[in-house]
């Protein structure tokens, strides 16, 4: 005797409609769970920034893009020379953008602004980094502030291009409550893709 094999069962209306329904619901589960992965990320993890403005020329110009890491800053502390993204004072943040800067000094430093140049703890900073005019000739550093005390759990910021820049000169040292992060890779242009650097400075131990 041949037995006849299994036929399938009939495809229904509701059987459709099951299945339809259990795609959606895949689809909505991937969707959720795309969009936690990126609020993690986003939020404690790593975020683009896009760099405005021209007080880090040209160490970084406008539109360039970077990425700030928020999660390492959590074991291993802002030093300077440290590139920051940092949500500005609330009397510099009228359009809400967060500002780009380079750490000059952490907790119990003394800055010293004085003949055009910076000095930390009585030693004079070699910045490489400092916007250039046409010449090659390094600006010089003004402030009508001549000297601060970094306090514990701040910072004190001061953008590359200095004749272009808001920053810890006109506001203070800044706690590093508000700083977003420190900027670690460009990524854009592609033609500047690469690490950003951490100077070292002769004669000031790491901080």
């Amino acid at each position: 005797m041949i037995e006849e094999p299994p036929q399938p069962e009939p495809t229904t209306p509701t059987s459709r409609r099951r299945a339809g329904l259990g795609c959606l619901l895949e689809l909505v589960e991937t969707l959720a769970l795309t969009l936690v992965i990126f609020f993690v990320v986003q939020n404690f993890v790593a975020q683009p920034f896009q760099v405005k403005g021209d007080s880090m020329e040209h160490s970084f110009e406008p539109d360039d893009y970077v990425l700030v890491d928020k999660l390492s800053p959590h074991w291993d502390p802002y030093s300077r020379g440290d590139v920051v993204v940092l949500q500005p004072p609330a009397e510099w943040a009228a359009e809400k953008t967060p500002f780009i800067k380079r750490v000059i000094g952490v907790g119990g430093d003394t800055i010293e602004v004085k003949d055009g140049k910076v000095y930390v703890n009585g030693t004079a900073l070699d910045e490489p980094y400092l916007f250039a005019d046409a010449d090659g000739t390094r600006q010089a550093t003004m402030s009508d502030e001549p000297q601060w005390v970094v306090p514990a759990n701040d910072i004190f910021v001061m953008g590359d291009h200095r004749q272009q820049s808001a920053d810890s000169r006109l506001f203070g040292p800044i706690p590093v409550a508000s700083v977003l992060g420190r900027a670690v890779i460009r990524y854009w242009p592609l033609a500047a893709f690469g690490t950003i650097q951490t100077p070292s400075y002769a004669g000031i131990p790491a901080r």
